[in-house]
Order: structure tokens, then C-alpha cells, then sequence
């Protein structure tokens, strides 16, 4: 049987700005994604003919609450033993290396956290801006997915969440950690996130789908975290502590998120003709 393996071993930066502030795939991919997710979320607002008034506050709102999120997320879910002795590494891109503090960027952002920390920003933005918060949360729903999917690609850029090893026949060889032919679940991720977006966008166009603030989120929800629970099977856990868990941290935050979403489908069903 042939070997259908890909080896993977592309330099993480892009580009050096300065001796010390390197251009990442990651970050560029990142901010890509969050730029993307919100040109799509202008076009829904203008295909409905909405006002665009403080629909870049909202762009601030979204990038500062998944950031910040994130980065919480990973550090109390993930790591909570080291950062509370290095606070200032929490919300600083630094790291201490040899005794010198030296700019490495965010080394740890998680998904649930920043999921979380954009749930929480949207609920300021609505009170500031008198916006109705399920309405919001179904147009950003068809953005998001996209977002997430580059941020995925980013991680594949970097080499890293990667998946377990496969029989060795086929799969990806990340070179810098070892040799062996692993599940590139980045990838898994962030194709499965782009059909996520194509579903939710049918949904959002389709007229069999009566308008009801809260459905297409709670597809959105559901759909995005039994992804996430399903791959998280096919990939090494982040901590060694996870290793003698049933199932990983990644698998047990994406469970209210499924509940939530289900739960909103159920509501908004019963009044609603749905597919």
C-alpha cells in the first residue's frame, strides 16, 4: 500500500519586523479571519438594508473579547498552576527566558475562552448600542465560522494542536516536533467549521426558516461544538493531566455549549417552521 503522507515542516514566521517582533502565520491568519468574519456580517446588515452604525464598534467589541477570552480561557482552563505565578504573562505576549523577559506573542489561546469572552462582549455591546442580543449573536453566527477556520489554518501553520498518530500509512508529519504521521485535526477543524458556515448561510437564505432571534445560533452552537467534541477524539491533549480524563477539557467546555444550543433550537422550533 502506498504512503499517502504529507511532511510539514514550514518556519511559523513570516517575516522578521524587527530583531525582536516577528510576523506570524498565526497572528496574520487570525486577524484575516476576524476581518473576513466581519465583511461578512457588513454584507448581511446591507443585503437587509440595515444601518451600519456601530457595526465597527462591534468589530472592536468582537476582536478584544475573543482575544482576551482566549487568552483567559487557556491560562485557568489549561494552565491555571503556572500563570497565577507569572501573572504578568497572562495578558502580556511575553515570557521570561533566561532570566529576561522576552516578546513571544499569546503561546496559548483557547476557543471555549474566547467563545465565552465574546458572548460577554456582545452582552456590553447590546446595553450600550440597545441592540436585541439573539438578534446580534444569529448574524455573527454566520461569520464566525469562517473566522475560526482561519485561526485553525494558523494553528496548522504553526505546527501545532495537531491530532494523534495514524496507522502510519497515511498522514501529516510534523516535522518540528517529531516524525510521526499524525491526524491534522487543524485542518479537520477548519473544514468542518467552513461547511458550519455554509450550513448556517443556507439556513439564514433559506425561506423554510421563519425569522426567530436565537435559531440559526443555536444551529450555529450545536453544529460548531459536536465538531469540536467529535475531532477532539482524534486529537493529543493539550495537558498531560487531560491523558487520564474519560474525555479532555477541550470535550467537557464544548458541552454547555451543545446544551445552550440545542436548547435554543428546541425554543425557537416550536413557533417556527423549521428544515
Amino acid at each position: 500500500m502506498s504512503k499517502a503522507i504529507l511532511n510539514w515542516n514550514v518556519d511559523p514566521v513570516i517575516v522578521m519586523i524587527t530583531d525582536s517582533f516577528p510576523l506570524k502565520y498565526y497572528g496574520a491568519l487570525f486577524a484575516c479571519g476576524l476581518l473576513l468574519g466581519y465583511y461578512i456580517v457588513r454584507s448581511i446588515y446591507k443585503k437587509e438594508h440595515l444601518s451600519l452604525d456601530n457595526l465597527d464598534s462591534l468589530l472592536v467589541y468582537v476582536i478584544v473579547g475573543t482575544i482576551l477570552g482566549a487568552r483567559l480561557g487557556h491560562c485557568f482552563f489549561y494552565e491555571p498552576a503556572y500563570f497565577l505565578k507569572h501573572p504578568i504573562e497572562i495578558l502580556l505576549p511575553i515570557q521570561k527566558i533566561a532570566g529576561v523577559y522576552k516578546f513571544v506573542g499569546y503561546q496559548g489561546l483557547a476557543s471555549h475562552g474566547g467563545s465565552i469572552g465574546v458572548l460577554i462582549a456582545m452582552i456590553l455591546y447590546c446595553r450600550k448600542y440597545k441592540v436585541k442580543f439573539l438578534w446580534i449573536l444569529d448574524k455573527m453566527a454566520i461569520g464566525v465560522p469562517v473566522t475560526g477556520a482561519f485561526i485553525r489554518f494558523g494553528n496548522f501553520m504553526n505546527s501545532e494542536i495537531y491530532g494523534k498518530p495514524t496507522n502510519g500509512n497515511w498522514g501529516v508529519v510534523f516535522e518540528r516536533d517529531d516524525m510521526i504521521p499524525r491526524h491534522p485535526t487543524q485542518l479537520y477543524e477548519a473544514f468542518a467549521y467552513l461547511l458550519i458556515f455554509a450550513m448556517v448561510l443556507y439556513l439564514y437564505n433559506s425561506e423554510k426558516v421563519k425569522k426567530a432571534d436565537g435559531l440559526i445560533f443555536g444551529y450555529f452552537l450545536t453544529l460548531m461544538f459536536v465538531a469540536r467534541f467529535i475531532i477532539e477524539f482524534f486529537k493529543e491533549n493539550q495537558e498531560a493531566w487531560e491523558n487520564s480524563m474519560p474525555i479532555n477539557m477541550g470535550q467537557i467546555l464544548s458541552i454547555p455549549f451543545i446544551l445552550i444550543g440545542l436548547t435554543l433550537i428546541i425554543w425557537k422550533s416550536k413557533k417556527q417552521v423549521v428544515i
